[in-house]
């Protein structure tokens, strides 16, 4: 049994993570503000440590006995970075940095990073994009990402710090806030709740690659302690779906015509961003993913 700790571990992505390492076994310590006053995860015996990423004490009281850390937790969203880019810099990446020098300071093994796998790789023109693929990033959220990817490098090379940088596509499932502002399926679900208009950018050409929340979470911590090939790894599932497709499903899921506000796409959106996973796979096994039907089917009745 292996001491992680999961930092974000009330938020969509680290929730998950934190029942999926339960699952394998680990004894998880769960690091987050808990503002709302209530656990997303669901797993019993998780240790709970009420503390704010901004403060070095409390990472530093969080860190130490730890094994691995599980990074996920961001103080931006894509939105929020763009409107504001000084903000991920002097929250995300220099608080990261900080979290890097007290994982070397007390001997974490290493440290899991949720990286970005969409906007991180630019509009290349590429049918799919690999982990040894230019990355190309133009909005502040991926920059940030890609930077605080490249501190980890430095960790390594000065320090010792083992770590693995995760490029996840877009996750979607349940616990997903839609208040965030930050993907397509949990804000056009809401919308439908809310018998409101989905916001649709363009004609709903751009296409995504998606994975069901717990699918991602899987396969992130099935790396857990693993001497991994590489540094880093795509996740997602390999297949591009359009906004059109998504929203379709969405209106058989609702069994209902979905409204839709056209709005312009913004300069800083990607045309077409699929992950290629072989990497994952041809060291680890192809994984049997939720299909993006069921996924929705499943997000919407979570909802209800």
């Amino acid at each position: 049994m292996s001491k992680c700790l999961v930092i974000g571990a009330n938020g969509f992505i680290g929730s998950h993570i934190v029942d999926s390492l339960v699952a394998g076994g680990h004894s998880v310590t769960a690091f987050d503000r808990f503002s709302s006053g209530r656990e997303l995860y669901t797993s019993p015996g998780v240790t709970q440590f009420i503390g704010d990423f901004l403060n070095e004490s409390d990472l530093n009281d969080a860190i130490r006995g730890q094994e691995y850390v599980f990074h996920f937790l961001s103080t931006t969203t894509p939105a929020t970075a763009d409107n504001e880019p000084t903000l991920d810099v002097r929250t995300n990446i220099t608080q990261s940095v900080e979290l890097f020098r007290l994982c070397v300071e007390h001997d974490v093994s290493k440290v899991y990073f949720a990286s970005t796998g969409g906007a991180i790789y630019g509009d290349q023109g590429r049918d799919t994009y690999g982990e040894t693929d230019p990355v190309l990033p133009v909005s502040p959220y991926a920059i940030g990402k890609l930077t605080i990817e490249h501190y980890l490098r430095y960790f390594r090379a000065k320090h010792g710090l083992q770590s693995v940088s995760l490029r996840i596509s877009n996750p979607y499932g349940p616990r997903q806030h839609p208040h965030r502002k930050q993907g397509l399926i949990p804000i056009a679900l809401q919308s439908v709740q809310l018998s409101e208009p989905v916001v649709r950018f363009g004609a709903g050409s751009m296409v995504r690659d998606f994975i069901h929340v717990e699918d991602a979470a899987a396969l992130i911590t099935g790396l857990t302690g693993l001497d991994t090939e590489y540094d880093l790894y795509n996740i997602g599932s390999g297949a591009g779906h359009s906004v059109a497709d998504v929203l379709s499903i969405i209106g058989e899921a609702v069994h209902r015509p979905l409204e839709i506000r056209e709005l312009p796409t913004p300069p800083t959106f990607i045309g077409k961003v699929v992950l290629d996973t072989s990497r994952y796979t041809a060291e680890f096994g192809k994984p049997s993913l939720t299909s993006l039907r069921e996924g929705i089917l499943s997000t919407w009745a979570s909802l209800n």
